[in-house]
């Protein structure tokens, strides 16, 4: 059991990309839920918790510094690596920066922190609550369904590779979804997390009342989930094109920009967050052209 053994626990956060995505399709995120796999077997370290977010990435690691550094940079190597050969976007990750914070075990602290990770979906009004966010931990705990998929050790070692983009040496029982990335139930340590929160109805207290929660009721956001940063991103072009005649919001002049941005905030309900990631704007660029009045 992880939790008593003499073990540091850690929460490890990216940097807000401002400029672009981590994960700018779904095939993106099926890519990244992979890459935490494989490293997951290869790396000395536990796995606690997890999400991955349009533009971040939130970890709940169990380990030592030295391997939790190597776990969290290795991912951004091999993501990095993806986003070059899939869309020719070189060094994005390079400069995102990490924070790599101690948790202490004591004082409710972990749990705190897990619950931070697992309500970040929902603080961005992607979903209601963490179970219904597939690219996390969020459905691994307290869940009464077993999982279901294909184990590893029945499909060809060429297939295996190709789904995983890695020769790694992965536990033959772990499971691949239907989705085509291995299941978190194979490899979080969700049996030692259950452990720490007792109960479902513990877990719950701890989602209301993380920070997570807090700024999503104090941001007076609606209780109705809005569009993912993907769905919103793909559909910027074919505005482009039927609104401004232009192939790119790059395109577009600063009066277009702004009709855009209400565009977007009109069909999609997106939030300034929202509009800045897809348009690669910082948050004060978008809030500046949300705020102007250009006839």
């Amino acid at each position: 059991m992880i939790m008593r053994q003499e073990i540091k626990i850690w929460l490890v956060t990216t940097d807000h990309l401002e400029d672009g995505l981590w994960f700018p399709e779904e095939a993106d995120f099926k890519a990244g839920m992979n890459y935490v796999a494989v490293l997951a077997a290869e790396e000395s370290v536990f796995v606690l918790a997890f999400v991955l977010m349009s533009n971040h990435v939130h970890f709940v690691l169990a380990g030592g510094r030295d391997d939790v550094e190597r776990f969290i940079n290795e991912f951004k190597r091999r993501h990095s690596k993806y986003l070059r050969n899939k869309y020719d976007i070189d060094k994005l990750l390079k400069s995102n920066d990490v924070d790599i914070r101690e948790i202490q075990i004591e004082n409710e602290s972990v749990e705190r922190a897990i619950a931070y990770v697992q309500m970040n979906p929902v603080a961005a009004n992607i979903c209601a609550y963490p179970t219904q966010y597939p690219w996390g931990s969020g459905n691994v705990f307290f869940n009464a369904t077993a999982p279901k998929g294909t184990r590893l050790d029945s499909i060809s070692g060429r297939s295996r590779i190709r789904i995983l983009r890695s020769k790694a040496h992965v536990p033959g029982h772990w499971l691949i979804g239907e989705e085509g990335y291995i299941l978190p139930s194979s490899y979080v340590k969700w049996e030692d997390v259950e452990r720490l929160f007792r109960s479902p109805s513990r877990r719950d207290y701890f989602l209301r009342t993380s920070s997570k929660a807090r700024t999503r009721l104090e941001s007076g956001e609606g209780a109705i989930p809005g569009f993912k940063d993907q769905t919103v991103s793909l559909a910027i072009p074919d505005l482009c094109r039927t609104l401004f005649q232009k192939g790119s919001f790059e395109e577009l002049s600063q009066q277009q920009k702004v009709e855009m941005l209400r565009q977007l905030r009109y069909r999609f309900s997106s939030n300034i967050h929202q509009l800045a990631r897809v348009t690669g704007l910082t948050y004060d660029a978008a809030a500046k052209l949300m705020d102007s009045h250009v006839d």
